[in-house]
């Protein structure tokens, strides 16, 4: 069940090929960033392109409560006029993050350290998602929390009257872990340094320096490091927000194993930390193509052309490889079982914490559909069958999960039978126009009518 209403039952079958231009929403983690880093700057911020999915609507909806002023102009430009560093007031409110565990995690590293207390909560998915690997790392900075058992939400976090600058080394690679301390090193004194022993998509870093913060990002003997100097006074800035790669997966992927199709999805962000899925799809003999490449707003963007690759196989995914797609592997796995031979995923233990433990749900689901897959702890194996050897015809569960109800209504663009959606309304947290976006392209995606 959908954890903003009733569950939407989808569908998805083989149809006409899919053609034309896939204007996807804006970054997803970009969006939050904008909004947050928006709010602790002094003066207005203007971002164009915002993604208006929930969970960033849900962020926005959090500065709001913290103080900053936040409104969606009429030709769909977002302000902020922020309150400063260490500026944020106490809400009177609950914070209710939704869906989204990007958002809470850096919404609690920005309130760590001034001194005020917030109470946190979201939906059953992110009510079950661990919260220590953020809450521990903030206590170094006298942060305390206060949270169901295990480190879940609800919980209460109270902020460091008196921060301390910390140095801490990431224990897994987290994007949200390291923007989460570097956000609450923002009022700490002195420097605040994160170290990260493979690296993982720096928006973060890019966007503190955008706004006027002192950041350095080194190679060191144990990985990454980087050094932020506390207490900036942080510039209001003009953003426009690139497309989201992890959204654009989709319709590429959709493009990739629908016969005769031709996809132009313009204006595609491909931070190099957040491309790897792209240089996978190459490697398994995708036809993918970049187009018009540039850079805009310190990012490189390009145009992304995907057509039908009738010819791809199976290989192993470099595990240093996966903090660069980490959210793509759900739909990667969904083309691996088109090609021909095993695709092999290792490192991905991340999968196992997400929205839903995506590794279990996407087995299931391709096991049900008649695919093979072998899985452990920290890795998996999608057993290709082949363009057109996939048969399809299962009906499965999208577990409160966008990603996974996306990656299966793109699997049955191309099975030999129907595949079904048993919830499709979790995507609203991320793509709000998926389906619109989808049938404009040509896929036969829908809604599902209840039975009489």
């Amino acid at each position: 069940m959908s954890g903003h209403g009733e569950p939407i039952p989808m569908i998805s079958q083989r149809g006409a090929p899919l053609t034309g231009e896939a204007h996807v929403p804006g970054d997803k983690s970009i969006s939050h960033r904008s909004l947050i880093l928006g709010a602790l700057a002094v003066g207005e911020t203007r971002v164009t392109g915002l993604l208006e999915g929930q969970d960033v609507l849900d962020t926005a909806a959090a500065m709001r409560a913290f103080g900053a002023d936040v409104t969606r102009e009429g030709d769909g430009t977002w302000s902020i006029h922020g309150v400063g560093t260490g500026g944020f007031g106490e809400p009177d409110k609950v914070i209710d993050c939704g869906n989204s565990g990007t958002g809470v995690r850096l919404i609690m590293g920005a309130m760590a350290t001034s001194p005020i207390a917030a109470t946190f909560t979201g939906d059953a998915s992110l009510c079950s998602r661990p919260m220590g690997r953020v809450t521990d790392p903030l206590s170094l900075f006298g942060t305390r929390a206060v949270g169901r058992t295990g480190g879940r939400l609800p919980m209460t976090l109270v902020g460091a009257a008196d921060p301390v600058p910390v140095r801490y080394t990431l224990p897994v690679p987290s994007a949200q872990v390291k923007s989460a301390i570097l956000l609450a090193g923002l009022n700490a004194p002195g420097e605040t340094v994160v170290i990260e022993p493979e690296p993982t998509r720096d928006h973060t870093e890019r966007m503190l320096a955008g706004f006027g913060a002192t950041v350095t990002s080194e190679a060191g003997p144990e990985g990454r490091v980087i050094t932020l100097k506390g207490q900036p006074e942080l510039r209001p800035q003009t953003i426009v927000v690139p497309r989201d790669p992890s959204s654009a997966a989709f319709p590429v992927c959709a493009a990739l194993i629908a016969e005769g199709s031709d996809v132009l999805v313009p204006n595609i962000g491909l931070n190099p930390t957040r491309a790897g899925l792209y240089a996978t799809l190459r490697e398994m003999g995708a036809d993918l193509t970049f187009e018009n490449e540039r850079e805009e707003g310190g990012e490189p963007v390009a145009d992304l052309r995907a057509r039908f690759s009738p010819a791809m196989t199976g290989v192993e995914v470099p595990p240093e490889r996966a903090a660069s797609m980490i959210d793509e592997y759900p739909v990667l796995s969904v083309v691996a079982a088109f090609a021909t031979g095993p695709t092999v995923m290792r490192g991905v233990k991340e999968l196992r914490v997400k929205e839903s433990d995506r590794i279990d749900a996407m087995a299931a689901g391709l096991r049900a559909a008649g695919v093979e897959v072998e899985e452990g702890p920290d890795w998996w194996i999608v057993h290709g069958r082949g363009m057109g050897g996939v048969r399809g015809g299962a009906a499965v569960a999208s577990r409160l999960d966008h990603r996974i109800a996306m990656s299966f209504l793109v699997m049955g663009l191309a099975t030999q039978r129907p595949m079904r959606v048993d919830d499709g309304g979790p995507i609203a947290t991320s793509f709000p126009v998926f389906e619109p976006l989808m049938t404009g392209l040509g896929a036969a995606i829908g809604r599902e009518m209840a039975e009489a």
